[in-house]
C-alpha cells in the first residue's frame, strides 16, 4: 500500500534536506583540506555521488525519493495518462517540502562546520554555457530516471545509477550538475565552495524545467508505455521492494 502523503512528505523533506547536507558540508571539508579545484570538486562529488545513493534506497520505498522539484513535476506529466503515480496534491506537497528540506540541509551544514546558520553566496553562476551545461544535466536525468522505470528496471538499479550519473555530470557539465531547483535554491544560503549567488538562482531554475521539459519529451518518444506489467510511475516503481517485503 502507498503510505500516507504526511509520511511521504515527512521522506521528500529528510532526503532532500540530507542530500544538500552532503553536497555543502563535503564542499566546505573539501576547501578544509586542500587548495587544489580539481582536488575539491572530485571528493565534493565522490561525497554526493555516495550520499545520493544512500539515500535513494533509504527513502525510495516510502516517497519514490523525487527530492527534486522537476523529477516531481515529470512523475507527474509522465503518470498522467494511467491515471496513477504522482497526482495535483502529491505535487503541492512535495515541492514545498523539497525546497524546505534543501534549505534546511544547507542551514545543517553551515552549522557542522561552525559557520553562521545562514550566509548569502557570493559564487556568480550566471552564463549562458552555465545554463546550456544546466538543461543537459537536468534533461538526462530525467531520461535515466524514468527510462529505468518505463523499462521495469527502477526497483534494481535506480539508485546507484542516478548516483553514478550525478558524479558524471558535476564533470561533464560546465555548471557541474545542479539540476534541481530545490538544491539549487538552497546552495544560495550558504557562500562556500557548492554556493550559487541568489540573483543567479532564477535562471538556473528556469533552464533546470526547461531541461526536465526536453527529458520528458524524450521519454515518452523513446519509452511511449511503459512496459508490460511494469510500473508507470517513480513512486509505483520503488515502493515495489516495500510491497514485496
Amino acid at each position: 500500500m502507498t503510505p500516507p502523503l504526511a509520511r511521504r512528505a515527512l521522506a521528500e523533506f529528510l532526503g532532500t534536506a540530507l542530500l544538500v547536507a552532503v553536497v555543502v558540508g563535503s564542499g566546505i571539508m573539501a576547501t578544509n583540506l586542500s587548495h587544489d579545484v580539481g582536488l575539491q570538486l572530485l571528493a565534493n562529488s565522490t561525497a554526493t555521488v555516495f550520499g545520493l545513493t544512500v539515500l535513494i534506497l533509504i527513502f525510495g520505498p516510502i516517497s519514490g525519493t523525487h527530492f527534486n522539484p522537476v523529477v516531481t513535476l515529470a512523475d507527474y506529466v509522465l503518470s498522467r495518462r494511467s491515471g496513477g503515480g504522482t497526482d495535483v496534491r502529491t505535487v503541492a506537497v512535495y515541492i514545498p517540502a523539497q525546497v524546505a528540506g534543501g534549505i534546511g540541509g544547507t542551514v545543517l551544514a553551515n552549522l557542522m562546520f561552525n559557520l553562521p546558520v545562514v550566509t548569502a553566496s557570493t559564487h556568480t553562476r550566471s552564463a549562458r554555457y552555465l545554463w546550456l551545461g544546466e538543461t543537459v544535466a537536468t534533461a538526462g536525468l530525467v531520461l535515466l530516471i524514468f527510462s529505468l522505470v518505463r523499462s521495469g528496471r527502477g526497483t534494481l538499479v535506480i539508485a546507484p545509477a542516478v548516483g553514478a550519473y550525478i558524479g558524471a555530470a558535476y564533470w561533464f557539465t560546465s555548471s557541474t550538475s545542479f539540476a534541481n531547483p530545490a538544491v539549487t535554491i538552497a546552495r544560495a544560503f550558504t557562500n562556500t565552495f557548492a554556493g550559487i549567488a541568489p540573483g543567479s538562482v532564477a535562471a538556473f531554475v528556469a533552464f533546470q524545467v526547461v531541461g526536465a521539459a526536453i527529458g520528458v519529451a524524450l521519454v515518452a518518444v523513446l519509452y511511449p508505455v511503459a512496459q508490460h506489467g511494469d510500473t508507470e510511475s517513480l513512486a509505483e516503481a520503488e515502493q515495489v521492494p516495500a510491497a514485496v517485503k
